[in-house]
């Protein structure tokens, strides 16, 4: 089985982002038959769906994992759906959308088709908080899921594609006092157990 792991680059001023030192660090390993190519997505509404759309047609995967840091929250969180919408904070390249859709002609949203309880119920058994999350928000997380999902539909249904939030790590709450946060040991410990799940 081969693994299509994505990550974001640092965003909003803040000089690190631990999914993608997860996701380099993970990249070219295999967890049991499962084979994990990982990439690190630019911050960028156009260039993140370019680069993401280019991994998965170069690499052919049979999932496509994406993960994105989320403040605030203190649990590994897996997405229920993505919805067709482009809004929030100035991306790394300064531009911000309000009321935007992803895709035109795309449906209102798309649910993961990943089995995110049974990676939550894996994670809470390893003692890691976890919970299914409803909202994606609507800033590249949202939309790097609604792509892939939406070329699944499009172009490979075999395909499953799904997102994970994650918390802070513990070099970033030294930039943002009050943040909850994880080691990135444990942080990364929980992703291979969703890839467990696969």
């Amino acid at each position: 089985m081969k693994i299509l792991l994505t990550g974001f680059e640092p965003f909003l001023g803040l000089e690190t982002n631990p999914t993608a030192e997860i996701v380099t660090a993970l990249d070219g390993m295999k967890i049991g038959n499962k084979s994990i190519h990982g990439s690190v997505l630019p911050v960028d509404f156009s260039g993140t769906k370019e680069a993401l759309l280019a991994e998965i047609k170069t690499l052919n995967p049979d999932v496509v994992l994406s993960l994105g840091l989320t403040f605030g929250r203190s649990c590994i969180t897996p997405e229920r759906i993505a919805i067709n919408c482009m809004d929030g904070e100035k991306d790394n390249a300064g531009v911000s959308y309000q009321d935007q859709l992803i895709e035109k002609e795309g449906p209102d949203g798309y649910f993961s088709t990943l089995p995110i309880r049974k990676m939550v119920d894996a994670l809470v058994a390893a003692e890691l908080p976890a919970k299914i999350s409803n909202t994606a928000g609507t800033y590249l997380c949202n939309q790097t899921m609604y792509v892939a999902r939406h070329y699944a539909e499009k172009n490979n249904p075999a395909l499953r594609a799904g997102f994970i939030h994650i918390p802070a790590d513990h070099k970033l709450a030294l930039q943002k006092p009050m943040t909850s946060s994880w080691s990135l040991q444990d942080l990364q410990r929980g992703i291979e157990i969703i890839i467990e799940q696969l």
